[in-house]
């Protein structure tokens, strides 16, 4: 099919998209970072609405020329600002005739930073596209089928391999379990989860062996793993409460391995994070 634009421009559908397009390219402008559009069907840039082609349908006396004669509410009025500024740069006031495609209203909102990207296949509308935006540094205007293009100036998914982790220390911060601000015992609870996993680690009790360490005649380990019964209750949970943090998800250091370490994707040496016995700082109070 050899779908000419120039029928159609200003109708219903242009209108519902290009009001969108001017909210997206607005909240793209509140960020500092630059960013890049690419237009994979642009068309001819900028339509003439008194033509042959708008003429023979009229579908824009239904879409923009209805709207420009609207009395709109002021929060619709305001929404629809930056799409309608657009229309009205480009017209005498009070005579609508041109029209701009979408290329024309990424055009309008880019700043220095910013970057267009539009691709025309049906010839005669490229040359116009071509023309219509000619020199503007900022845009780059081809020739071409808008899903090859894609291919060409849309990089290919990131993958793990794409990121490194830097080994160089810029800031070292003093980070913890964060709970809800006016929840004493969860806070205490979940302090003490991470000060278990820490006591468990210096005592050798891992999840491999925390059923054999249950049999231990060491009293720091009997009150580790609640065998010496107190600790559970002072924080109103059972006794057993290190036992199963251990079984199920391991001591500090297996936990840490695992989820950040080098047996997980990130590869983190542990480093500072080593127990204290172990050159780090980790270290715990005693469960007592």
């Amino acid at each position: 099919m050899n779908y000419r634009h120039a029928y159609h421009a200003g109708n219903f559908a242009d209108v519902v998209k290009h009001a969108v397009l001017c909210r997206v390219l607005t909240h793209l402008r509140e960020k500092p970072a630059a960013f890049r559009v690419i237009d994979t069907h642009a068309g001819a840039g900028l339509y003439d609405l008194t033509g042959d082609e708008a003429s023979r349908g009229g579908e824009w006396y239904d879409g923009i020329a209805r709207l420009m004669g609207a009395q709109l509410p002021e929060k619709a009025a305001a929404l629809l600002a930056p799409y309608l500024d657009v229309i009205g740069a480009l017209n005498e006031r009070d005579r609508l005739k041109i029209y701009p495609g979408s290329p024309a209203i990424v055009r309008a909102w880019l700043r220095p930073q910013d970057r267009l990207i539009a691709c025309e296949l049906e010839p005669k509308a490229a040359v116009a596209l071509s023309h219509n935006l000619r020199g503007d540094t900022r845009i780059k205007t081809l020739e071409i089928d808008g899903w090859t293009a894609l291919a060409a100036y849309v990089p290919p998914p990131a993958t793990a391999d794409d990121y490194i982790v830097l080994p160089e220390i810029i800031s070292k911060e003093p980070l913890a379990p964060a709970v809800r601000h006016g929840d004493n015992q969860f806070a205490d609870i979940v302090r003490w989860s991470q000060y278990a996993m820490l006591e468990a680690e210096e005592a050798g009790i891992d999840s491999k062996n925390v059923d054999d360490m249950l049999k231990s005649d060491n009293p720091n380990i009997k009150r580790i793993l609640g065998v010496t019964p107190g600790m559970g209750k002072a924080l109103g949970v059972d006794e057993k409460w290190v036992y199963n943090i251990v079984k199920q998800v391991g001591n500090y250091g297996e936990s840490f391995e695992r989820n950040v370490g080098m047996g997980s994707a990130l590869k983190i040496e542990r480093g500072l994070n080593k127990l204290w016995t172990q050159g780090g700082l980790q270290y715990a109070p005693p469960i007592r």
